[in-house]
């Protein structure tokens, strides 16, 4: 935790040399400080040997202080680069009290990690804490709120936290910090506070992750047919008609999924909790959830597109769920962008053609879905390529039917891709993933990331690109921004109308953006330009 061995002893009322029990409970003060658009506690990691992941760091070493995406925003390292003794960045969760929670009191707020069995009612209790203020600190609609073991929630609490011991010898106690805030210290700015970390001894074992509670799936896979209307004059009601075929998948044996994936062996792992298998000769990748799935498998039977990710099975083993979908050699688009200089990932052609894309699957997620549906999490880690560079939306699990959008007070989403007036009013509708689909446009002709990491802090890449578009000498910025190996000598007029465009994504008017009907028209037209660069470049 990076923390000062002498206020470890002082706020745990031991001394330095104190050996603590496992599964005991310990307050370790660290410092928490305003980075870009949260707060939160940084602190240094070196990997260990055997070789640990993004995924278990996150989950097994912190016990869900910390995100797998958060670590690798941090980090220039990818999945596949860590070696033992790398020090890895880890920015630790902490919060602020806001002055309305200050005014009723609460100078601290405890980052819990959820653990198996807890709900709100049962932690106001063991803290002493009004259900009123956990719900108003996180969002909550109501003490029935379902929450998962491995998130973190806000407590609002009075004073320094001093005793944990919840007076039942059978409690395993998870790992938590607390983020306090005198009141009267409440102020916006850079200033570093005291964060407090409980630090238990973690189970080290990747099964931890198993032992959760599950909604089982019920009458979801029944099998459906419905005839396609071949004949039909439109070929809009024809597409609509293929998103209504219920498509049934299989329903795995555990054992199958095992004896694919070599019991799940490290050789076998792909990113975060996702491995690769062969079954009967074809190579799939099982994906490990960790939360109630059956909203998400229930809309991918039913939709049929190329570019969204077809998902080929499930399987329920002991309360646990695993997806199985079609296997995507190149892995993220995300990956890609950053990987050593090649020709693929230089070519505008390849660039266009993963833009053309995603936008042709979001523009049949949208119109030609019954009832259409909103991805709401759309990023560059999320658009998954196959061994033909050919790119395919993938991670549903958030994605809500059009008919049913509306206002949320649960804000989820992955930061540098929320549209504003899902932070600032939790506004959902279609609008939010064509905002989305701009950052993933300005990735796709800078080669940066979503979220920049400079020394002074961290800034948005579309702050930065718009601020570039605005100024009186935007090609020449433009050009400086872009990444070397990016760029290439003729073609920056495509870059330019590609930006141009993400602008138009990124409007802060929801109604000023552009449909997707419009933006794949539009990409249809840059690829024929692109098509004419490359004949003019051969020449």
């Amino acid at each position: 935790m990076s923390s000062n061995i002498s206020e470890i002893a002082r706020i745990n009322n031991v001394t330095r040399l104190t050996v603590f029990a496992p599964e005991k409970e310990v307050i370790i003060p660290v410092n928490c400080s305003c980075s870009g658009l949260y707060y939160q506690a940084k602190t240094m990691y070196a990997i260990p040997d055997p070789i640990e992941t993004y995924f278990t760091i996150a989950n097994n070493t912190y016990q869900g202080l910390s995100t797998c995406n958060a670590l690798e925003r941090r980090n220039e390292y990818d999945e596949f680069s860590l070696i033992p003794g790398l020090e890895l960045q880890v920015p630790l969760r902490c919060a602020c009290p806001t002055a309305k929670q200050a005014a009723k009191g609460s100078k601290y707020l405890m980052t819990y990690s959820i653990d198996v069995g807890d709900d709100i009612l049962s932690v106001s209790k063991r803290f002493n804490v009004s259900t009123k203020h956990i719900l108003e600190a996180n969002g909550f609609l109501d003490k029935n709120s379902i929450v998962y073991p491995f998130t973190t929630i806000l407590i609002p609490l009075p004073s320094e936290p001093s005793n944990l011991d919840t007076g039942n010898e059978n409690y395993t106690k998870p790992v938590r910090s607390f983020s306090p805030w005198p009141a009267a210290n409440v102020s916006k700015g850079k200033s570093k506070r005291n964060l407090y970390i409980v630090s238990g001894v973690a189970a080290g074992s990747f099964l931890l992750l198993l032992v959760v509670s599950w909604v089982i799936l019920l009458a979801f896979f029944k099998k459906r047919a419905r005839e396609v209307p071949w004949m039909s004059s439109s070929h809009e009601e024809i597409l609509v008609e293929i998103a209504n075929i219920d498509h049934v998948p299989k329903v795995f044996k555990f054992k199958e999924l095992k004896h694919a994936t070599r019991n799940f062996s490290s050789k076998n792992w792909i990113k975060g909790s996702v491995y690769w298998g062969v079954f009967q000769g074809q190579i799939l990748a099982v994906k490990m959830a960790i939360k109630d799935i059956s909203k998400e498998v229930n809309m991918l039977h039913k939709i049929n597109h190329f570019n969204l990710i077809k998902l080929c099975g499930y399987c329920e083993h002991k309360g646990c769920f695993f997806l199985v979908f079609e296997y995507m050699k190149n892995g993220s688009l995300r990956g890609w962008l950053t990987r050593a200089k090649s020709r693929d990932t230089i070519s505008w052609k390849k660039r266009i053609q993963i833009a053309l894309d995603v936008a042709n699957g979001l523009h049949y997620l949208h119109n030609f879905t019954k009832p259409g549906y909103i991805h709401k999490n759309i990023n560059s880690r999320n658009i998954l390529l196959d061994s033909n560079i050919r790119a395919k939306i993938a991670n549903f699990s958030l994605a809500k039917e059009t008919d049913t959008s509306g206002t949320t007070c649960e804000l989820v989403g992955t930061t540098g891709y929320m549209a504003p007036e899902y932070v600032e009013t939790g506004s959902v509708t279609s609008k939010m993933d064509i905002y989305a689909f701009g950052v993933v446009l300005l990735e796709l002709v800078t080669g940066k990331d979503a979220v920049i990491v400079e020394e002074s802090g961290e800034i948005l890449l579309s702050a930065a690109v718009v601020a570039i578009m605005e100024g009186e000498n935007a090609e020449t910025e433009l050009d400086g921004f872009i990444k070397a190996h990016m760029r290439e000598d003729d073609d920056l007029e495509i870059a330019f109308s590609v930006a141009n465009l993400s602008l138009r994504c990124l409007a802060r008017e929801p109604s000023n953006r552009p449909s997707m009907e419009e933006i794949v028209s539009c990409f249809l037209k840059i690829q024929v330009n692109v098509h004419k660069a490359e004949k003019t470049h051969k020449n």
